[in-house]
């Protein structure tokens, strides 16, 4: 089964290089955003994907172009990697302690692309990335990926520390939903 994708994505405010391995490999990331970077390789580290991911973004105008065109082609990427999603689990979910923070995550690979988003930061920026673009990211990863996908910080106060938590947190969700299963597609249509 292969379980892999290679995605290039060119537009006229990014250029986006990503390849990924779902059953795991090196993972290799720069964006140009220091704190976004550390973000992705948390989510391929702790959900065991490989994930090379070369992104050039407008970063003189500001993060959201980049942050929200590696979420469409990290989605891309999921969604072609899983191909008619037959043989996973499909469903997964975690939640993950980052110190005084607790992130939670629930996924279903189901073809219906949903978010439901629920964090606050007390800050209007981690590091060089503003936090209103991690919902922009989650959102263009879901739709992109086809997945429902739910994610709350259930509490803290550090803000680097309520996002890490998220991701971490979708990281071990979908490795348990891209796990391989017994049989086939786990659905009572047949087909997802």
């Amino acid at each position: 089964m292969n379980r892999k994708a290679q995605i290039t994505r060119t537009t006229k405010e990014t250029d986006i290089k990503l390849v990924l391995n779902l059953d795991g490999g090196e993972a290799d990331i720069s964006t140009g955003i220091g704190f976004f970077d550390h973000m992705l390789n948390s989510f391929a580290v702790h959900g065991e994907f490989g994930l090379i991911l070369n992104a050039k973004g407008d970063l003189q105008v500001d993060a959201h172009h980049t942050a929200e065109d590696v979420g469409i082609v990290l989605g891309k990427a999921f969604s072609e990697a899983l191909g008619d999603k037959s043989g996973i689990v499909r469903y997964g979910s975690a939640f993950i302690p980052m110190d005084e923070a607790l992130g939670f995550c629930a996924v279903d690979i189901s073809g219906r692309p949903f978010l439901v988003f629920d964090a606050e930061f007390a800050g209007e920026t981690v590091g060089e990335l503003d936090t209103c673009l991690v919902e922009e990211f989650m959102r263009a990863f879901a739709f992109n990926a086809g997945i429902t996908l739910h994610l709350r910080c259930e509490y803290g106060k550090n803000d680097h520390h309520k996002i890490e938590a998220m991701f971490k947190a979708l990281a071990y969700a979908m490795k348990a939903a891209t796990r391989i299963n017994a049989g086939g597609v786990v659905s009572t249509k047949g087909v997802l």
